[in-house]
């Protein structure tokens, strides 16, 4: 399959604060044995005070702009895959677009939670189907630390804030890759595993105390079942009807959700080992900014290289999930 969509550029930006298993365990009843062996997670990174979920995503993307040497006046669309908005309405892309002063594009926000990128991906795809010529910005950005319950030990200790953005393009001129496929897929029936409060369920009063339904909430054990079941049948999927296996794959890049995840989804791909990137020690589970901030990492790491194909995958609240073939 030709690809019609080209990542141009792709950049990452991760806020300065550190938050370490040693610091939760001050605030809630854990500690570092018990994060480390459940979830593979060391350390993740938390946004300022004074910080949003766009303050991330624009750092992000002026980064991409200047990675692709490109003017903001270029680009034709805007959109952000986030389930942690600054607010309902204005959308995380309009806030954006006009902090970087792109003039009258399409800008829109959109919910698959920690798919968002892959799904962003197909989007971006059936946008350049089209128009061709378009110059799309496609940020990445959550600021998940805004929603966790920090009395419940079960959650807080997974999320993490980070943001990335690429500039996508249907010219195959100076790319950084090409998109293969791309397949996306979901279960709304199973929507009650995985819920990002504080949209409008969340009814309050003036004055009134936020209470449990405005935090995430996971069911733990069916999610990792889905989750790993998922992943592994839509990566097959991809693959198969790409006509390849996972020998003709250079690198897994998973979603950095828990180790746990990570190490059983390799494991029934028969990807194990250098072939699968893991940073979720370093970040926790960063939703949709998971999968790129990845790749940008293991782009710097020299672990991909001029003519590797890449497989990603993910799984997220809705439920929501997918894969996509990369070649670089």
């Amino acid at each position: 399959m030709n690809p019609l969509c080209h990542l141009l550029a792709l950049s990452a930006y991760v806020p300065d604060a550190v938050l370490t298993n040693e610091d939760l365990a001050k605030v809630v009843d854990t500690n570092e044995e018990w994060i480390v062996t459940r979830t593979g997670i060391k350390q993740r990174h938390k946004l300022a005070d004074d910080e949003n979920t766009s303050d991330l995503g624009l750092k992000a993307a002026r980064k991409a702009l200047a990675e692709a040497d490109m003017e903001a006046s270029e680009l034709t669309h805007v959109i952000a895959a986030t389930c942690t908005p600054d607010v309902l309405s204005p959308s995380v892309a309009c806030i954006i677009a006009g902090q970087l002063g792109t003039g009258p594009v399409m800008a829109f926000d959109f919910g698959a939670a920690c798919s968002g990128f892959i799904y962003g991906l197909s989007i971006c795809r059936s946008l350049l189907a089209q128009q061709p010529d378009a110059k799309i910005l496609f940020v990445c950005t959550e600021a998940l630390t805004r929603r966790v319950n920090w009395a419940d030990r079960s959650t807080c200790v997974l999320f993490g804030d980070a943001a990335t953005a690429c500039i996508v393009t249907g010219s195959s001129g100076n790319v950084m890759a090409g998109l293969e496929d791309v397949i996306c897929q979901s279960d709304g029936t199973q929507r009650d595993l995985i819920v990002v409060g504080g949209g409008t369920s969340s009814r309050y009063a003036k004055g009134d105390p936020v209470d449990d339904d405005f935090f995430i909430t996971m069911q733990g054990r069916e999610t990792y079942k889905h989750a790993v079941r998922n992943m592994v049948h839509i990566c097959e999927d991809v693959l198969a009807r790409n006509g390849l296996t996972a020998n003709d794959v250079s690198l897994l890049v998973p979603h950095q959700a828990n180790m746990r995840i990570i190490e059983a989804v390799g494991s029934r791909l028969d990807m194990t080992g250098d072939r699968v990137f893991v940073n979720v020690d370093k970040y926790g589970n960063t939703s949709s900014a998971s999968i790129p901030l990845a790749i940008t990492e293991a782009r710097a790491a020299g672990r991909i290289k001029t003519g590797d194909r890449l497989l990603v995958t993910a799984f997220g609240a809705g439920l929501t999930w997918g894969a996509a073939l990369l070649r670089f």
